[in-house]
């Protein structure tokens, strides 16, 4: 038997089940590794998380003074509902706001 003939068979079960699967477990990782964060990207979601603290920590501020100095502004504010938009609205379409 020569060497072809005898590979034959395995070349064939090779390129029909094996490289297939290879190809394709091999661009899922390439795909994997491309879709995390680079450098630059991880230093602006960093800022952005600084930023939302920053903003946080401000929004308790002035609902803490708001609550010390105005009792029961969240229930005008919640009241208001959509009114208030809709009076935003009125006023543009009118050319006011």
């Amino acid at each position: 038997m020569e060497f072809w003939e005898f590979m034959f068979v395995p070349t064939i079960l090779f390129m029909v089940i094996v490289a297939p699967v290879w190809i394709a477990l091999h661009y899922r990782s390439v795909n994997r590794s491309t879709r995390s964060l680079n450098a630059e990207d991880r230093e602006n979601v960093e800022h952005i998380l600084e930023t939302v603290d920053t903003l946080s920590e401000r929004i308790e501020t002035l609902e803490a003074l708001l609550d010390a100095g105005h009792d029961g502004w969240r229930d005008t504010a919640t009241s208001r509902g959509t009114h208030g938009n809709e009076e935003l609205k009125s006023r543009r379409e009118r050319g006011n706001g």
